[in-house]
């Protein structure tokens, strides 16, 4: 079997996912080099997962590494400059999100890409997440007849990397992080459907002592299609990760919690190594949760990506639907900033999605 050769650029904690993704479940794909802005940091990645190359330089990375596809795993600020370098080399690119900082960087990652002939593949795991995709077969089967309203909430009590909490590296605060996910799963559910406006309510109720970002919003999104779509997501909720959607319909209701059912239910007195993501502690009662990986869809969409780009088929997920997601992005900060709905379609030119909801 021919494997195609993959570049990890970034060695936080999506980094790990990833590797986790490709090393157990896609022996189609070969990890061969990572990248790390720090050198030890490179080193220390590449040996803890035995890859090959590593590198402090990205430039390098693309011509001395043999990859053929080049996963972003950087922080926001990056994606734009390492994905028009990639696609200038030739690379197909596998983009965690969000897609981009602006839509200016969105909108040159994919013309380059479409340019250069390489793919670029946007990494929403819940467009893949095996819950949420049974959720999504039901509403296609007629489960719950005429959807009119969906739910989609993220919440746990805050990012793993520092990064996270600077505007200038993430351009915004929890929407930029996990509100991206929601807006995904909200087209992905509704076969792309337009946008006609947005209305939402943001504020930064815990960590204002590390960020000018919020960390707690909720968005309301109103499709020309009829449906009404909601998302929460939060840095402030305590007690480790929640990610649970709704789906609303004329003749049922269908609920997935991305975790509850995938867990056991455990009491330790002294506590123990790691039980999910985002977990504060583990000293009494705890849910370990088992797969967590599988369970939200990474390794389904990494492999995907891999598939696409040996049998030259078009992804599924692809930048467009990133920079769609980005502009509901924007919209959401710029009615949370003026207090009103939004109409899409929706463009401003700002630096950071998040200077439209700032005041200067």
């Amino acid at each position: 079997m021919q494997r195609t050769k993959v570049a990890i650029l970034g060695a936080g904690f999506i980094t790990d996912i990833h590797v986790e993704s490709y090393h157990r479940f896609i022996p189609e794909a070969e990890v061969v080099a990572v990248y790390a802005r720090n050198k030890d940091k490179a080193k220390a990645f590449a040996e803890k997962y035995h890859i090959p190359q590593w590198f402090d330089n990205v430039d390098e990375l693309l011509q001395k590494s043999g990859c053929e596809v080049v996963d972003i795993c950087l922080p926001n600020f990056l994606h734009a400059e390492t994905t028009l370098k990639a696609a200038k080399a030739g690379k197909h690119v596998i983009i965690e999100k969000p897609l981009a900082v602006t839509l200016e960087e969105a909108d040159a990652m994919i013309d380059a890409c479409k340019k250069a002939n390489v793919k670029l593949m946007y990494a929403e795991e819940l467009c893949f997440a095996p819950k949420y995709e049974r959720v999504r077969h039901l509403v296609k089967e007629g489960a719950v007849g005429k959807v009119y309203m969906l739910k989609q909430a993220e919440k746990h009590s805050g990012p793993h990397g520092d990064w996270f909490y600077d505007i200038k590296q993430a351009g915004g605060g929890v929407l930029m992080d996990m509100g991206c996910h929601a807006f995904g799963w909200f087209f992905w559910m509704l076969n792309n459907a337009k946008v006609k406006s947005v209305s939402a309510s943001m504020a930064t109720v815990l960590h204002g002592g590390r960020t000018q970002g919020e960390d707690n919003s909720v968005v309301i999104v109103e499709f020309e299609n009829g449906v009404t779509a909601v998302a929460e997501n939060s840095w402030a909720k305590h007690g480790g990760m929640d990610d649970k959607s709704e789906v609303y319909g004329t003749e049922g209701v269908i609920y997935a919690d991305l975790f509850l059912g995938n867990a056991a239910l455990a009491y330790s007195k002294n506590g123990y190594g790691y039980a999910m993501e985002k977990a504060d502690t583990t000293a009494g009662w705890s849910f370990p949760i088992f797969e967590e990986v599988f369970n939200q869809g990474y390794p389904h969409e990494l492999k995907h990506f891999i598939e696409c780009v040996q049998q030259n088929k078009e992804p599924l997920v692809t930048g467009e639907l990133g920079r769609a997601v980005l502009e509901v992005i924007y919209a959401a900060y710029a009615a949370a900033g003026q207090g009103k709905k939004i109409s899409l379609p929706f463009h401003a030119k700002v630096d950071r999605p998040i200077d439209l909801w700032l005041k200067p």
